[in-house]
């Protein structure tokens, strides 16, 4: 579980006042205490209780980041890519990190591969970012594997591949879907990737990829224009309760997109939207109530409860 700085002041190495008792720790942090070993690092980073040591900071924050905290990760980025302490200090440092990069541990790799990409204190490589990114992607960790998938869109330390940066991108988002969905909208440079990336995240649950399906081929955003299967995609989304997509229904029944012009149909998706707080969506409505004969608005009405009885499937 993660602690933030404050939590640590109150901590055992935090409340050391001098050296001698701060040396009391290290028995514990040694033996792989990780809250002591990251409350070591606080301490040699900042001063406090000893004079500012930056490389032994970095080798308690290593061995605690290696544990799975994630406290200590974040304090090496700032100090290896933010470099809030200074270059000198920081390539001193970065010994103490890179044999554990080297032994295998894939947090530690990723930083590694943010060091090279970012140019952290001169050391600019994309070719050893992407290398190391590699590495630590190969053993399934997320951010890995959507940096290594960035690097092959990007064509940053290696030939430019989107069927590659798909492979690494849905790899990736298999398991943090919400975040990296807006990285896959980069891809639409090309036409067939990105609506086969669409579709992975739609398989997947994301009713924002079925969102933009309908809506590339509503506009025929890359595809051929196709209001039938636009529709469809609206349809999925609309399922999942999207007050988005069910405006969108009702506005393609409106005009006749896709199939006839069908006001009850369109009646009871604006309803629907309505019903979730779509001011825009009772507007409509009315509107369309306001057409109806009052055998039409009786029909609209059953369309809607029927819709609803089937928790908007099917409708």
């Amino acid at each position: 579980m993660s602690r933030n700085l404050g939590a640590i002041q109150d901590s055992d190495a935090a409340r050391a006042t001098d050296i001698a008792e701060l040396n009391k720790l290290i028995p514990a942090a040694e033996h792989g205490d990780q809250w002591i070993q990251f409350g070591l690092g606080v301490r040699y980073a900042d001063g406090q209780g000893t004079p500012q040591d930056i490389f032994t900071a970095a080798k308690w924050y290593t061995l605690s980041a290696i544990q799975g905290e994630p406290d200590s990760l974040k304090a090496l980025y700032s100090i290896f890519v933010k470099e809030i302490y200074g270059p000198q200090n920081v390539q001193a440092a970065f010994k103490r990190m890179t044999p554990a990069a080297e032994q295998g541990n894939a947090l530690i790799q990723n930083l590694m591969g943010d060091i090279y990409r970012r140019g952290a204190f001169e050391v600019h490589d994309h070719k050893l970012a992407f290398k190391w990114y590699g590495r630590a992607a190969k053993q399934d960790l997320a951010s890995a594997q959507i940096n290594l998938g960035r690097m092959y869109e990007r064509g940053e330390g290696v030939a430019q591949d989107y069927g590659a940066a798909l492979k690494w991108y849905t790899l990736g988002a298999r398991q943090n879907l919400d975040s990296n969905l807006n990285r896959m909208r980069k891809l639409k440079d090309s036409a067939g990737v990105s609506l086969a990336v669409w579709k992975f995240f739609s398989a997947l649950g994301s009713v924002d990829a079925k969102i933009n399906i309908g809506t590339m081929y509503f506009t025929g955003d890359g595809v051929f224009q196709n209001y039938k299967r636009a529709r469809r995609w609206y349809k999925l989304a609309a399922e999942q309760k999207n007050v988005r997509a069910q405006k969108k229904l009702g506005e393609m029944y409106i005009y006749g997109l896709g199939s006839r012009k069908n006001y009850p149909l369109a009646f009871m998706w604006y309803d629907v939207a309505a019903s979730q707080g779509s001011t825009e969506a009772m507007k409509f409505r009315d509107r369309i109530a306001k057409k109806l004969t009052p055998a039409q608005l009786m029909e609209s009405q059953n369309l809607v409860r029927e819709c609803r009885r089937k928790q908007y499937k099917g409708c």
